[in-house]
């Protein structure tokens, strides 16, 4: 028998090639900075994009100003979904997005809420009550629904008086914990976070009392060239994802 080491070299080759045609093609991945308010809709919402495109999202949840900050310290965020326009805004002024690849892509609404059914009869009367001794915000500097909380109370004539009883969290998530672990009587929320709950009670804020909260998302600069990243946003607008956006208290833009 004679042996032939190019007909062996190209038995090889041709075997390698088959076998990288039979592989399954490498997921690829994005890193999405994402807004606290915004964590159960986004979570579901990657879920519904990794299983329609077979891509890959990681996400890493904040206050947006928190955020912001470390994008501008070379955190290895591809998109940004903000809780308001102003960062977005910035990034793209500043260098950090790519321009024209802002849109907003929710409409947030704020609550006040409390764990106790009794406390909130669905208007503002409770904050003007005495029987309670903390009011939860997020932080006003870095939280876009913590302005917000502090549009409403001095809207409504009450900041001054509730201010000695305001505690902050850092982010409208940590707000949230307060009220639901009770260190907080009363909390200014995101109608998100308690849109499924039937416990305890709610007012839906008027929109005339505070400005809207148009979130902004954008294509960062180290998410220029990651086509996962472009998908990530392309899904974001998709009709599947609406309806997840809408289901979760959030209005939105056409």
């Amino acid at each position: 028998m004679t042996f032939r080491p190019t007909a062996l070299r190209s038995g090889i080759a041709a075997l390698l090639a088959a076998l990288a045609l039979s592989s399954p093609a490498r997921a690829a991945e994005t890193v999405v900075a994402v807004a606290a308010n915004f964590t159960e809709a986004a979570t579901e919402i990657g879920e519904a994009f990794e299983k329609a495109t077979g891509d890959r999202v990681t996400y890493s949840f904040g206050s947006t100003g928190q955020l912001y900050a470390q994008i501008t310290q070379d955190a290895p965020f591809e998109v940004f979904l903000a809780a308001d326009q102003a960062r977005p805004e910035k990034a793209e002024a500043e260098g950090f997005a790519v321009p024209g690849s802002r849109f907003t892509y929710a409409v947030g609404k704020l609550v006040l809420y409390s764990t106790d059914a009794g406390a909130i009869d669905g208007s503002s009367d409770a904050l003007g009550q005495p029987g309670f001794a903390h009011v939860a915000i997020a932080n006003p500097v870095t939280a876009p629904y913590g302005a917000a909380a502090v549009e409403v109370m001095k809207a409504l004539g009450l900041y001054e008086t509730l201010e000695p009883k305001i505690v902050q969290g850092k982010s409208i998530s940590q707000t949230h914990q307060f009220v639901a672990t009770g260190n907080a009587e009363l909390g200014f929320v995101a109608l998100s976070q308690v849109v499924a709950d039937d416990s305890g009670s709610k007012w839906m804020i008027p929109q005339e009392l505070y400005t809207p909260i148009r979130q902004d998302a954008v294509l960062l600069e180290k998410g220029a060239g990651n086509e996962a990243a472009r998908a990530y946003l392309d899904f974001l607008k998709s009709p599947e994802a609406l309806a997840i956006i809408g289901k979760y208290g959030y209005g939105t833009e056409d």
